[in-house]
């Protein structure tokens, strides 16, 4: 190997290259999983853009369109070319970002209607910028620099938002004759993002991309038309609360009004679940099930209880049934694509049994309960009987609740489904969002780690996993909801802050999680920490972070 020469792995594969070449370079020509878009890569689990020029030896992977960081960087830079186009077309209009949907990402401009003519010429527009290939040119500058910088283009959100940093420096990237600011990766120019398209939707404009499932080709599912209301739902309670953005909701704790943004919080968390049971009191004797379901760290547990409550006051009765009880024998479970036992399937529930108890109780009958034996694979009847009588509901909390099969043989007529999300509208500023499973997933990683002793590179590895199993079993089933519950508190991150932190930097650069950790923790250093004491005990918080007065 001569001076000049570096020894690397790529892909598990030895190579020997030339030292100082850029990445873009390297892989030119290559494809990754699933033939789809190389859009950066992982060198010695530390993301690198394709810009990087390596100059030791080292281990590369590709990060490509087939997983969640491939993804976010293909999002950033389509965002920023929609940005730029829309500065084009309609001079003088700030663009700002909204939340997730199903297909994509939705945005408004500012004071302006969209319609369909104008998304086709904000899409032909971005299709004429990716045939020029313009090149995403990175900036680093200090931290008084960028403020400079932000105040002088009246981005006031944005000053708001590095105000506390713990960096020095910004990163910013210039884009033909625009510079913004990111919280993320780029790819290295425009010519890399051709697979999108624009609608208009709502008054706004919904970018639609890749999802890792499929990455070559665009999603054609439907927009959740009561999905996208309590999306809305929630920016209105934001506009109450008064912080649309993390920096202002840094001021108001900074300025000692974090109690009031707590009560306030909680109380329309009250209202809402309060409002949800006046809907079942007043479509009784008819809906006598109560059908929950949501994403993993959605707070269910904590939302049943709460619900229940709530009934109670209403007159009515509930009782609570699991549908893990009527998991078929192990030996039956159904196995996945893989051969291994797929427990999150709707066949692993014993249909024809929970159907046949369901509508016994219903109709007034009496029934024997089984208890599921987790340790032997079988369910057991122990002598729990159960029969309703005249004010009693059934609540039923589980991944396959809204999933028509799981109850096919009970009348539509007795069914309520509730579907309930940590859902975010609040924003880092106007053109970085705060994606709703980041903050389910340090929910996740607080929990595991207090309750079951899950250290945080574990939950990070299963994550993929869970978000599978509910895009498979969860979210297509979402619109079937009679009610919707958004369970993210507007102070859920600062609080959360200083209790995932400790386990996120105990991962290191030599494990495999450390890209995933360090993205994070760079996501967490946008918000200010504040003390959980404050949370009132029947919070759905404190389902994550202890102290719930529902946990036994």
């Amino acid at each position: 190997m001569v001076d000049n020469e570096l020894r690397i792995k790529l892909n598990g594969k030895d190579m020997l290259i030339k030292k100082g070449i850029r990445i873009e370079d390297l892989v030119k020509g290559l494809k990754g999983k699933k033939d789809s878009v190389i859009v950066a890569v992982l060198i010695n689990n530390v993301i690198r853009e394709l810009t990087y020029r390596i100059e030791n030896d080292c281990d590369i992977s590709f990060v490509d369109l087939a997983c969640e960081d491939g993804i976010r960087i293909y999002e950033r830079g389509l965002k920023f070319l929609l940005i730029k186009a829309v500065k084009d077309l309609f001079p003088g209009y700030e663009m700002q970002i909204r939340h997730s949907v199903s297909r994509g990402v939705f945005f408004e401009i500012l004071n302006y209607q969209v319609t369909p003519e104008d998304a086709s010429k904000i899409e032909k527009r971005m299709r004429e910028l990716v045939e020029m290939d313009i090149p995403f040119t990175k900036v680093t500058v200090s931290i008084d620099a960028a403020r400079k910088i932000f105040l002088k283009s009246g981005r006031v959100d944005r000053f708001r938002a590095i105000e506390n940093r713990e960096k020095d420096y910004v990163t910013l990237y210039r884009f033909d004759d625009i510079e913004d600011y990111f919280y993320g990766y780029m790819v290295p120019s425009s010519g890399y993002l051709k697979l999108f398209t624009v609608e208009a939707d709502n008054g706004g404009i919904v970018l639609i991309l890749p999802k890792k499932e499929n990455p070559n080709k665009l999603p054609d599912v439907p927009i959740p038309r009561k999905l996208f209301n309590i999306f809305s739902e929630y920016g209105e309670w934001i506009n109450i609360l008064g912080v649309e953005d993390v920096g202002k909701l840094n001021d108001v704790i900074e300025n000692g009004g974090l109690k009031d943004l707590v009560l306030i919080a909680e109380a329309l968390h009250e209202k809402k679940i309060a409002q949800i049971a006046d809907l079942i009191k007043h479509q009784q004797p008819q809906k006598r099930l109560i059908m929950i379901a949501g994403p993993s760290s959605s707070g269910k547990t904590t939302f049943a209880q709460r619900l229940s409550i709530q009934l109670r006051v209403n007159g009515l009765k509930p009782l609570n049934i699991s549908v893990d009880d009527y998991f078929v024998e192990k030996t039956n479970t159904p196995l996945d694509e893989e051969g291994k036992p797929d427990y999150e399937a709707l066949e692993a529930v014993d249909l024809y049994l929970f159907n046949r108890d369901i509508n016994t109780l219903i109709n007034g009958g009496e029934v024997e309960i089984p208890s599921y034996n987790f340790q032997t694979g079988t369910r057991e009847y122990r002598g729990k009987k159960l029969k309703m009588t005249e004010g009693e509901v059934l609540v039923i909390e589980g991944i396959h609740c809204l999933n028509p099969g799981l109850t096919s043989e009970v009348k539509h007529e007795n069914k309520f489904n509730i579907y309930i999300s940590a859902i975010t509208s609040m924003r880092i500023d106007r053109h970085n969002r705060i994606p709703t499973t980041d903050l389910r997933l340090i929910r996740r990683m607080v929990r595991d780690n207090r309750y079951r002793g899950t250290p945080a590179p574990k939950t990070i590895d299963m994550w993929p996993s869970v978000r599978k199993g509910e895009e498979k079993n969860i979210f297509p089933f979402q619109e079937e909801a009679d009610a919707m519950f958004n369970s993210s508190l507007i102070y859920d991150l600062p609080m959360l802050k200083p209790l995932v932190l400790p386990l996120l930097k105990e991962i290191t650069k030599d494990m495999p999680q450390y890209a995933e950790a360090r993205r994070l923790i760079e996501f967490l250093s946008y918000f200010v920490s504040a003390p959980s004491d404050l949370v009132p005990a029947n919070s759905i918080l404190r389902e994550f972070i202890g102290g719930s007065l529902f946990r036994e």
